[in-house]
Order: C-alpha cells, then sequence, then structure tokens
C-alpha cells in the first residue's frame, strides 16, 4: 500500500472526527443560528457538486470543482436565507474567482498549465458579468423542502453550457489545440450545464434541511462521522498489525 494512501486515510479520519464534533456540538456553537448553518450547507452541496462532476470529469475534477462551488454556494445561499439580498458586485467576483480556481485545478491534469489558467480566467470574468446581470445563486431563492426549477433557472443552465463549451473551444485556439477539442468542450459544457441543473433544483430542498434538522438527528449524524473518522484513523494501526508492504 502507498504510504500517501495511509496519510490520506489518517488525515481524513482526523476531518471527520472534528466534523462530527461539531455536530455533538450543536448547543454550544449557538443552535440553529450558529455556524452549523452554515457547515451543514457547505459539507452538503460540496459533495452534491464534487459527486456530479467526478462522474462526468474524473475524481480530481469533481474534488477541485466541487468543493470551490460547494464552498461559494453556501455562503451566498446563506446570506439569502438569513437576509434576503446578496453581496456586492466586488465579493460576488472573489467567488466566481475561487469557483474559477477550483475548475482550473480541476482542468490542469487534463489539458496542461497553459489551458487551465486562461479557463480559469475567462471563466471567472464571464460569471462576473452574469452577476451584474441579476445571474447568481440565490435567484429566485426558496426553502421548500422539494426541488424546484423555475424558469430562470433553465436559462441559467442553458446560459453555462454553451458557455463553458464555447471557452472551452476558445482556449484550445489561444493556448493550443488539444486532442479532440469539439469533444472535449462538448463534454465539459454539457456535463457543467447538467450538474448545474441538477444542483439548482435540489436547493430549495438542501435549504429547507439545512434550517430545520431535529437536534437529536444532528446528534446522530455527528455520532456516526466521530465513527467513520476514528475508522479511518485506525487504518495505519492495521497496516501495521497485518504486516501490509508500504511503498
Amino acid at each position: 500500500m502507498d504510504h500517501h494512501v495511509v496519510a490520506a486515510f489518517s488525515i481524513g479520519g482526523i476531518c471527520l472526527d472534528v466534523l462530527g464534533g461539531l455536530y455533538l456540538a450543536y448547543d454550544l456553537l449557538g443552535g440553529q443560528h450558529g455556524p452549523l448553518r452554515l457547515l451543514t450547507r457547505i459539507v452538503t452541496y460540496s459533495l452534491v457538486f464534487s459527486i456530479g462532476y467526478a462522474l462526468g470529469m474524473g475524481l480530481f475534477f469533481g474534488i477541485a470543482c466541487g468543493v470551490a462551488t460547494g464552498i461559494t454556494l453556501a455562503i451566498e445561499l446563506q446570506r439569502a436565507a438569513s437576509r434576503r439580498d446578496h453581496y456586492p458586485l466586488g465579493w460576488e467576483a472573489l467567488f466566481s474567482a475561487i469557483r474559477g480556481i477550483g475548475i482550473g485545478v480541476g482542468l490542469y491534469p487534463l489539458t496542461g498549465l497553459a489551458y487551465a489558467l486562461t479557463f480559469a480566467a475567462l471563466i471567472t470574468t464571464g460569471q462576473v458579468i452574469a452577476y451584474s446581470r441579476g445571474m447568481r445563486p440565490g435567484l429566485d431563492y426558496s426553502a421548500s423542502g422539494r426541488p424546484r426549477f423555475t424558469l430562470p433557472h433553465r436559462w441559467g443552465a442553458v446560459v453555462r453550457t454553451v458557455g463553458y463549451t464555447a471557452t472551452a473551444l476558445a482556449c484550445s485556439v489561444l493556448v493550443g489545440h488539444i486532442e479532440h477539442a469539439w469533444r472535449f468542450a462538448l463534454r465539459l459544457g454539457l456535463v457543467t450545464g447538467s450538474v448545474t441543473a441538477a444542483g439548482i433544483s435540489i436547493v430549495p430542498f438542501i435549504e429547507y434541511y439545512a434550517d430545520n434538522l431535529p437536534e437529536k438527528r444532528l446528534g446522530v449524524f455527528g455520532i456516526g462521522l466521530v465513527l467513520c473518522g476514528f475508522a479511518l484513523q485506525s487504518v495505519q494501526y492495521w497496516v501495521a498489525l497485518l504486516d501490509i508492504p508500504i511503498t
């Protein structure tokens, strides 16, 4: 077994222990009005988008792009839920840059550094323009407990599909041709549009879930995370106990 894998298991276990401890300390952290509302959103949205992107573009791209999307989306929707408005354009530009960096990091192993940097810069600019025209995650905000996909959301998914496809083709022209450029551009655009459509449609359910979780269920969830964390951390000791060779 590779030593990097063993270290990854241990780090993952520690992270789960910390996360589980936060859920167990729900009351100490302010209950329904504490930071766990934001944490729940971050974890949930990151998982949803990471899985979606990973299925279409590979695991590394899924994690890099999904986490960046999940964190920024959670922060913006937290504001929409509590204040019913949105951040100033400067903050929205920062969120766009974070998502652009996530996409660039995910693209780097697939396309190379020049392509990834160019794509990240172009897509960040495009997102800022979309924000300035009112297209943002909190558009038609709802926390109804059931999926919802309105007409503006449909247009947003279509524009995102076309925009990512066109940006991928532009990058291929600007920084050098990649193999099967059209196929790659269509794949990236369709995956992004599909994941966006699916993610946006379940936002009302996730928002309702984040704000209305029973305390006992949070505690059970926290215990489950802690147990999973202990299991992952024990991998290093099982490897030693069973004399599994480490490279």
